[in-house]
């Protein structure tokens, strides 16, 4: 199937998990995640109406972003792990940052987009599972309160809500209770109304599971391989 349909078909599963838990498939929005993807197949996306775009790496999309600059109305967020030392480049690239994973970091970006002269939209990032090999703020840690804390004095960042990737199982029920937990984190986070902090974006779901957090509520899915096909493992 080309791009187009699998995007269509998509959008029809979405629809289907949002009547499912009785939501509004508008209130999804789609994420098409386009590294290791050509400009060329980046822009049959676009063209089948998709308009956010999510990238791994700051390089990779530095590499192709002049070949898709043209795609005026496509926002682009990188969802893969930043290191502060790219905090620069990254604000400059990207239209959001939905991983950031620690305080550091956030002030790197906050410093960065001061200087670009702009607000920078970002997610905190949450290691629901616990795993020692992503990235990611534990739920409990207390460098989330710490940054929570923190968001007031950063002026130029817009934190707009919570991402996660959770442990792979076999099967996609298995992924519902760490977005669950996630979802509940995120309502007591806006149940404190923290100055400067908005709780409206639930960035959980992937192709293999996003139909299980639209029924548990994500607002945002990240999909990749249910629209691009398989790719190539990135070293």
């Amino acid at each position: 199937m080309s791009i187009a349909d699998n995007i269509a078909r998509v959008k029809q599963r979405i629809s289907e998990a949002a009547a499912r838990a009785g939501r509004n498939p508008d209130s999804i929005t789609l994420m098409a995640v386009s590294k290791v993807v050509e400009p060329d197949r980046i822009r049959q996306a676009y063209e089948a109406g998709i308009r956010i775009f999510g990238e791994n790496r700051v390089q990779e999309f530095s590499d192709k972003a002049s070949a898709v600059k043209d795609l005026a109305q496509a926002e682009w967020h990188l969802i893969g792990h930043l290191q502060s030392n790219k905090a620069n480049k990254a604000a400059g690239l990207f239209y959001a940052i939905d991983s950031v994973d620690s305080l550091r970091l956030a002030q790197k970006l906050d410093q960065a987009a001061q200087q670009a002269g702009k607000i920078l939209p970002v997610l905190i990032e949450i290691n629901v599972g616990g795993e020692e090999n992503k990235s990611g703020i534990a739920p409990d840690s207390p460098e989330l309160e710490e940054m929570l804390k923190a968001a007031s004095s950063l002026q130029h960042l817009e934190v707009r809500g919570l991402m996660t990737i959770p442990p792979y199982t076999e099967q996609p029920e298995g992924a519902r209770p760490y977005f669950q937990k996630l979802r509940d984190l995120r309502d007591q986070i806006a149940s404190r109304s923290v100055p400067r902090i908005q709780m409206d974006v639930l960035s959980m779901g992937m192709s293999h599971d996003f139909e299980i957090a639209i029924e548990e509520g994500s607002t945002c899915i990240r999909v990749g391989t249910a629209i691009f096909g398989e790719r190539p493992k990135q070293p």
